[in-house]
């Protein structure tokens, strides 16, 4: 429909807008003068993913979105509502970590490596004019102290970013208030709860927690290595003092911190429209008054002292890794307790997915971390050896990426001779599915290779659980080399023997010039992609999945854009089955899908009885049952199979994404159609006299089946339509 260049928007904006044609834009209100038949619309929602060219720049926020994703990810569980707020309160944590991870990142590159190593080695500031007024003798910038206060300008910006684009999307994209309905759990999925879709005061006791974590990271790189100096034998007494409050009242924020994100999780019972201003505004001003102090304390006048190796505190990164590492220990045991009590067959990892799914985000965020580091370093000193470089632990981090991509390559390889086995078995079922019409093997082969590659989709969790698994591990093994030996690999494995010596050396260089790589390349493609729509649009892909969810566990994630659709969605049903009287079907195709589903639940009882689903290529079993089976599990999806007056699904077995409902049909007819044939003829017919293309998981209203089940979907609304309130019949819209 979006095709027809008569389109009209009824309503909404260029951010999400629903769509007729111009011939329907006042079919209720003259209901006489236009043709028989339903009338369709569209919502389209692209433009909340890949839109403009900064969704490109989201990228960049990867981890943060990963570890989201983690926090829906818990398996489903009845009356255990203390372990749930439990694992809910373990994801956050994670976040925070992540957080300080990044912030850390951009303290080692611009204070350690720029202002601390290299402005304070003349051989090294001497390359680099622009660090000439920081170097020793450049003037009143050279103090170790005062270099450090000016380079925290750097994280501080990115702090500041980070905060003014979180507030910015969410006034942009969450705070549409949702329709609103009773108090109460109206269903076996938090999904149909009325504040679901408005986080409003989660979403600010975060962005203000994670802020002022950022800056409270900012103030302790910069006052730490002026505290250490002032310790010392011989310094000076009042600024020890000084520094020594300095640091209490850096970690009495950090526990302020870390107590507003574990104080309480999401209202999703009601409309919580509280922002908690006081906490909200008041955490990050104090924040930002402490690194003010830590600033102006590091800048004091301290004559003899000079920088000399890498800055005091870089042990941050080992305690931040540790940290990570046994909050996902302790995430698994709260998943594996909450799957015990409701044991649930086709959830992904047996409800360990989402510590898998974090241990994923710790190492993305790792990975970008270190990048920036080994490539900083590189550019700032290159071969030279003149300054000690980032951190140890650092440089073993990106020495185990060799042998992780070396088991992901084993897997490949078992992927490949797993589709190869499908594909031979798949050929016999083709060639029954097309009995009778002339064979081809090349085109029987085509086919079962596609349906072998589609079926490939429900191999992920083991994937997941091999990388997660080997990832924990290699990530524990360095932080014990670089704790125990202090060194990097290769000068640790200096007096192993010569095979070992080769293997940590060749493990660091190749580990180091890939981590590079992997941030390299994801700049580069977030900004071709900045430039190029098509490109946008595959990264849009990514953001379906990604940003379907609020932002529970990380406020600096991208955007929900279904905090904005579904509120869209349940408005535009509820407004007009109020105003004509009258009936529709709800069709959505892949991501739609999702948020048709959504968007039913959203509705009133008396609403959502008067609403059909036709899904087509949706991934509400196959993906989102499995992978998020607290909130789309059997008991949800049966629960709204009951509550709309009819569901039929359409799926094909080439289909890398859509799949069957897999729902009894214990409430009316089945809710799945037997799958569709794609292509829908083997060769050439008097229907199909050119070869018919394989569609899998595009242009589903192609198939005739489409147009079949939408016409009994409205046959089956039409008799119960009641009698119209103008004149004429306003007729059920699709």
């Amino acid at each position: 429909m979006l095709d027809d260049p008569r389109t009209v928007r009824v309503t909404g904006d260029d951010v999400a807008a629903v769509f007729r044609r111009a011939d329907d834009a006042d079919a209720e209100r003259n209901p006489g003068a236009r043709r028989d038949g339903p009338v369709p619309e569209a919502y389209v929602w692209c433009n909340l993913t890949s839109g403009n060219g900064t969704r490109a720049l989201w990228l960049l926020l990867l981890p943060f979105m990963v570890v989201n994703l983690a926090h829906w990810m818990r398996p489903s569980a009845h009356g255990r509502r203390r372990t749930v707020r439990l694992y809910g309160l373990l994801v956050r944590l994670t976040g925070l970590s992540l957080t300080v991870l990044l912030v850390a990142a951009a303290c080692e590159v611009a204070l350690d490596l720029t202002a601390w190593q290299c402005a304070g080695t003349p051989a090294c500031a001497g390359r680099h004019s622009w660090l000439g007024f920081l170097s020793p003798d450049g003037g009143w910038w050279g103090a170790p102290g005062r270099r450090l206060a000016l380079a925290a300008l750097v994280p501080a910006a990115l702090t500041g970013l980070l905060w003014f684009l979180s507030l910015r999307t969410w006034s942009a994209y969450e705070s549409q208030q949702p329709l609103g309905g009773p108090e109460e759990d109206t269903g076996p999925t938090a999904l149909s709860r009325p504040g679901f879709w408005y986080g409003r005061r989660l979403g600010a006791r975060l962005r203000a927690a994670h802020t002022a974590a950022a800056l409270l990271t900012v103030a302790a790189a910069v006052g730490s290595a002026a505290a250490r100096y002032d310790r010392e034998p011989g310094g000076p007494a009042v600024l020890a003092v000084l520094g020594v409050l300095l640091e209490a009242a850096l970690a009495a924020g950090a526990c302020a911190v870390v107590w507003v994100v574990c104080r309480r999780g999401r209202s999703e019972r009601r409309l919580d429209g509280d922002a908690d201003r006081r906490l909200v505004r008041g955490l990050p001003l104090a924040a930002l008054t402490l690194l003010a102090a830590s600033a102006l304390y590091a800048g004091w006048e301290r004559p003899g002292w000079e920088s000399a190796g890498r800055l005091p505190g870089n042990v941050t990164f080992g305690a931040l890794t540790l940290a990570q590492g046994l909050l996902v220990i302790v995430l698994a045991g709260v998943a594996h307790a909450l799957h015990r009590t409701d044991p649930d067959r086709r959830a992904a990892l047996r409800g360990l997915a989402g510590p898998a799914v974090a241990m994923l985000a710790c190492a993305l965020g790792g990975v970008m971390s270190g990048g920036v580091s080994q490539r900083m370093s590189d550019w700032l000193d290159g071969t030279r050896a003149s300054i000690p470089g980032p951190p140890v632990l650092l440089t073993w981090q990106a020495s185990v990426i060799p042998p992780l991509l070396l088991l992901l390559l084993i897997m490949c390889c078992w992927l490949a001779r797993r589709a190869w086995q499908l594909a031979r078995a798949e050929r016999a079922a083709v060639a029954e599915e097309y009995r009778g019409e002339t064979g081809d093997p090349g085109r029987t082969r085509r086919i079962a290779s596609v349906r072998a590659m589609a079926a490939l989709t429900d191999r992920g969790p083991r994937i997941l659980a091999v990388t997660s698994a080997a990832t924990l591990l290699l990530g524990a093994a360095a932080l014990a080399g670089a704790a125990a030996t202090g060194r990097t690999p290769s000068q640790a494995a200096r007096d192993a023997h010569p095979v070992v010596h080769g293997a940590a050396q060749t493990a660091q260089a190749l580990g180091s010039w890939l981590i590079g790589l992997g941030f390299v390349l994801l700049v580069t493609w977030g900004r071709r992609a900045y430039k190029d729509a098509s490109a946008r649009r595959t990264i849009g892909i990514l953001w379906d999945v990604g940003t379907f969810w609020p932002r529970a566990a990380h406020p600096f994630a991208p955007p929900c854009y279904a905090e904005r659709a579904v509120p869209d969605l349940t408005w535009r049903i509820a407004t007009w089955t109020r105003t004509t009287g009258g009936r529709l079907v709800l069709s959505g195709h892949s991501q739609g899908s999702v948020l048709a589903a959504a968007a039913a639940w959203q509705l009133p009882p008396s609403v959502r009885a008067r609403v059909a689903l036709l899904t087509y290529g949706s991934p509400l079993e196959r993906l989102y049952g499995r992978w998020f089976p607290a909130h789309f599990g059997p008991d949800a999806l049966d629960a709204l199979h009951r509550d709309v007056v009819c569901w039929r699904n359409l799926y094909r077995r080439t289909d890398p994404i859509g799949g069957p409902v897999r729902l009894p049909g214990d409430t009316g007819p089945d809710v799945d159609r037997p799958p569709l044939k794609d292509p829908l003829a083997y060769g050439r017919t008097p229907d199909h006299p050119l070869p018919a293309p394989i569609l899998g998981h595009s242009d589903y209203q192609a198939d005739p089946a489409f147009a079949e089940e939408r016409r009994r979907l409205l046959a089956r609304l039409r008799p119960e339509v009641p009698a119209p309130r103008r004149t004429g019949e306003p007729g059920p819209a699709a």
